[in-house]
């Protein structure tokens, strides 16, 4: 039988898994899914993810794409969210063209930061709080996440040995939506660098509380060198939230 291609989307809570990508001595999401796939299809699988997110990082929407040469079993959808832990959740399965990469074909990406401004006892894991974080200014926050848009390379903003070919990135929305109790930084681009999102929001909380200037954030952007202090926001409060393809026509759902 011809081998076909598949692509899968799925949302998943990150707080017990060391990432998406597989780890050789710790569990990962894509490992979880590998191995629910494996038996109910009978055959080895291997899932290629749109992206990789850090331990503890959670994703509403992530795609997947995996190579099938067999009959998929009826109700294959339903069959495998019973089958899986209830902190991932598979919300469709597709037939796509065989060309179809989950993170080649990807033209953007966006990504949500949720930060409490108190102790949320009921959701520890799934929303930042920071105890020792100061008081804000709103307005130079959002002033830095605008900044951020001038620019197109983002190596201030990138973890420590990395292996990205180019630290070029086109951001298309980088800003902050302010509640009474709770924050959020909003950013889409085509690409992220590893640890970018969380070293955004480090650094605006910074800026924020005036432990960071607007001045060392540009001088850092225009010389691409690390910020001073550069400091990481918790895994908690990240959220893969959109992945986009530039074409669904082709794709056909599986019941």
């Amino acid at each position: 039988m011809t081998t076909r291609r598949y692509l899968l989307e799925l949302a998943y809570c990150g707080t017990a898994y060391a990432g998406w990508q597989r780890q050789p001595n710790a569990l990962s999401v894509e490992e979880t899914v590998d191995t629910a796939l494996s038996t109910m299809l009978g055959a080895p699988i291997k899932l290629v993810g749109c992206g990789r997110t850090d331990a503890g990082v959670h994703a509403s929407d992530y795609a997947a794409h995996f190579d099938f040469d067999g009959a998929l079993p009826p109700r294959l959808l339903g069959r495998l969210n019973r089958y899986l832990p209830v902190d991932i959740a598979l919300r469709g399965l597709y037939l796509v063209p065989e060309e179809l990469h989950a993170r080649f074909s990807a033209t953007g990406r966006a990504y949500a930061y949720h930060l409490n401004l108190e102790k949320d006892p009921f959701r520890p894991d799934t929303v930042a709080w920071v105890p020792a974080l100061g008081a804000l200014d709103y307005d130079r926050m959002q002033e830095a996440a605008s900044l951020l848009l001038d620019y197109g390379a983002f190596a201030p903003f990138c973890k420590t040995n990395s292996d990205a070919y180019t630290m070029n990135c086109t951001l298309t929305e980088s800003r902050w939506e302010f509640g009474e109790r709770a924050l959020t930084y909003h950013i889409s681009a085509n690409r992220f660098l590893r640890g970018m999102v969380r070293l955004i929001v480090g650094m605006c909380l910074r800026v924020g509380e005036g432990k960071l200037a607007l001045d060392e954030v540009r001088r850092a952007l225009d010389g691409q060198q690390r910020l001073p202090r550069p400091w990481s926001a918790p895994a908690s409060g990240l959220y893969l939230t959109r992945v986009s393809y530039p074409d669904r026509t082709y794709w056909q759902r599986v019941p």
